[in-house]
């Protein structure tokens, strides 16, 4: 029995293994060959770090909404790095959870981010939907310190992450929900505001 376990956990890490290396390689052309590694079942879940709302953006309810999640990923997003040996992993017959500590690394030109910021004032400004006035002005208030203190501390961005995961065994062990989570010590980003 104890070298069953020690099997599966050695499957899990594998599973973790060939999706660093799908993050690491970037490969859009293997990008279908990488979906294996995800569960088909109908109630697959990935929650990206933008995720608000279930169906939503960043918060995919299907196969097809993970796969457009992951080629963005590999085409925007900064440098994935799991910490897999530091990965906490439990098993249960055939469902598997873990934690694995992580980091996402991005370089931003200073003198182009603050121009992308500049662009999107003007889009702000002039975009009476998002608001009232007021309520554009405090916007551009806040992504202007925002930028100004975040861009003088360096233009290497490194954000400690947090990755979770279930799989199940399918055969063979397969991503059935994920969710990747920044931390928060400050007020989160996004507010429901009540009235």
């Amino acid at each position: 029995m104890q070298q069953s376990k020690e099997i599966s956990f050695e499957e899990i890490k594998s599973v973790l293994l060939r999706f660093q290396d799908g993050y690491l390689q970037r490969d859009t052309d293997r990008l279908d060959e990488f979906m294996q590694l995800f569960s088909d079942d109908a109630n697959l879940e990935v929650i990206g770090t933008g995720g608000i709302d279930p169906g939503d953006d960043e918060w995919c309810q299907s196969l097809t909404a993970v796969r457009d999640l992951i080629k963005s990923d590999w085409e925007n997003w900064g440098d994935l790095r799991l910490e897999i040996e530091r990965a906490k992993i439990s098993i249960r017959g055939d469902t598997a959870w873990c934690a694995v500590p992580a980091a996402v690394t991005m370089h931003f030109d200073r003198d182009e981010s603050y121009q992308d910021y500049i662009d999107y004032v003007q889009q702000l400004a002039e975009d009476e939907s998002i608001g009232s006035p007021r309520d554009r002005l405090l916007e551009i208030m806040r992504g202007a310190s925002n930028s100004l203190y975040e861009l003088e501390r360096g233009e290497t961005f490194v954000w400690p992450l947090r990755f979770t995961a279930v799989l199940i065994k399918e055969g063979q062990w397969r991503f059935h929900q994920m969710q990747f989570s920044f931390a928060t010590t400050r007020f989160p980003d996004v507010r429901i505001n009540s009235g």
